[in-house]
């Protein structure tokens, strides 16, 4: 076996441990976090099922940032949704042997997600421009900032140049992730633009847990999304305070 299959097999093992317990943990600690105020962002839902439904439309149509600023909700959308589009069709590299509805769905997604890397690109580039021209964004803006961006721009640049100009041997680079997946390697191809948005990948799955980009798993947790406006039906305080309190009771 190659040292580039050895070495590439042994940096996605790492990354993927990294990303998933890195989350998990991080989605712990959003979960464990007290709120001890009511703080829902007015007009809020009277109930949790209104308030679920508001991050729902939060996570899928970005509602909030629609309010706010049109032509960022633009570069927003283009962004997420060619991301999301070029996720769902990777996911044909991981499934063997080829599961009914799952792969139906894969093979749907395939001409859409052919694409999506020019909008996941294009609203990068956007996204981007914005943090370098407006200097009110630009202030607040740090270096990991811009650096995420380029590494994602670099990612989704290297995957379209793989699709319309370089191509390289999909089979053997299936065989190569369904055989990590097993525990069996599998030569990996060692073209040079593979070997670079691979590395890319990675990377970015090892920087994830600590990065901004948690505002993923974070938005489901943010209080002035996910709480309802009821505070003259029921008293909110946080577990810790409520502990508190009885002790000063008794």
């Amino acid at each position: 076996m190659s040292f580039v299959t050895v070495a590439y097999g042994v940096v996605f093992y790492v990354a993927t441990v990294v990303l998933v317990v890195g989350v998990f943990n991080k989605v712990v600690q959003f979960a464990r976090a007290p709120a001890p105020l009511k703080i829902p962002t007015m007009p809020a839902p009277l109930t949790r099922h209104g308030a679920a439904g508001r991050v729902a439309r939060e996570v899928v149509l970005f509602e909030s940032l629609f309010r706010s600023d049109k032509w960022l909700w633009l570069f927003a959308v283009m962004f997420h949704a060619g991301l999301l589009l070029v996720l769902l069709r990777h996911v044909r590299y991981f499934l063997s042997p080829e599961w009914g509805v799952i792969w139906d769905l894969v093979v749907l997604v395939q001409p859409f997600g052919l694409y999506a890397a020019f909008a996941l690109v294009g609203g990068g580039i956007m996204l981007l421009g914005r943090r370098m021209v407006l200097a009110r964004i630009r202030y607040i803006t740090s270096p990991s900032d811009v650096l995420l961006l380029l590494l994602i721009l670099l990612i989704g640049t290297s995957g379209a140049l793989m699709t319309f100009v370089v191509h390289t041997d999909i089979i053997a680079l299936k065989q190569f992730f369904v055989g990590l997946m097993t525990f069996s390697l599998n030569p990996l191809p060692t073209d040079a633009v593979l070997l670079v948005h691979l590395f890319c990948v990675a990377v970015l799955m090892i920087v994830f847990p600590f990065s901004k980009l948690l505002h993923a798993p974070g938005v489901f947790f943010s209080p002035t999304r996910n709480q309802c406006d009821n505070t003259r039906e029921r008293r909110h305080i946080a577990a810790w305070a409520a502990s508190l309190e009885s002790d000063c009771g008794s």
